[in-house]
């Protein structure tokens, strides 16, 4: 039986071989993995396709308010004709990382209020956020009691393993 280390391995061989198709039967189970070919550009592309239901395709919107945080930033190190240096003191904050690779929401749909807001408090198995992969959407939830701080991804965005999300001020 194939274990999921083993379909990674596939799709990583695809990646780089190019194959367009590798099917595998055992007794137990049949995996299918397709890559898709472009012809124009002559390359195989093997990352399987994730498609998000139609009410999670918006695009990420930048808030005005960091917009205009960094426009009144960069005002008054011009004006004042020296770069302020702001130093925050993070030592006491814990960063909260992704626990896999996917897509990073803020709440369980776009018409739904996000599970999470800079000050909230957060428990121990409290929901903070969805991580979409591989078409399963994944409830990322607290490892520790605390208040959020900082939100460190913009929502509907792509993560990373291990990427920062949240930085929690511990209880």
């Amino acid at each position: 039986m194939m274990d999921y280390k083993q379909i990674q391995e596939l799709i990583k061989l695809i990646s780089k071989t190019g194959i367009a198709e590798v099917s595998v039967e055992t007794e137990e189970m049949k995996v299918k993995i397709k890559g898709s070919y472009n012809p124009s550009s002559n390359q195989t592309m093997a990352a399987p396709q994730l498609v998000m239901p139609q009410a999670y395709q918006t695009p990420p919107v930048a808030t005005s308010e960091s917009n205009e945080v960094a426009k009144n930033e960069s005002v008054a190190a011009s004006s004042s004709g020296q770069a302020k240096e702001t130093v925050e003191d993070t030592s006491n904050l814990i960063t909260f990382k992704s626990p896999i690779v996917g897509t990073f929401y803020r709440a369980s749909g776009p018409d739904k209020d996000p599970f999470v807001k800079v000050g909230d408090s957060v428990e121990e198995g409290s929901v903070m956020c969805i991580i979409e992969a591989m078409k399963l959407f994944n409830e990322i939830e607290s490892e520790i009691n605390g208040t959020i701080v900082k939100i460190l991804v913009n929502d509907a965005s792509p993560v990373e393993f291990d990427q920062p999300l949240f930085l929690i001020e511990p209880k």
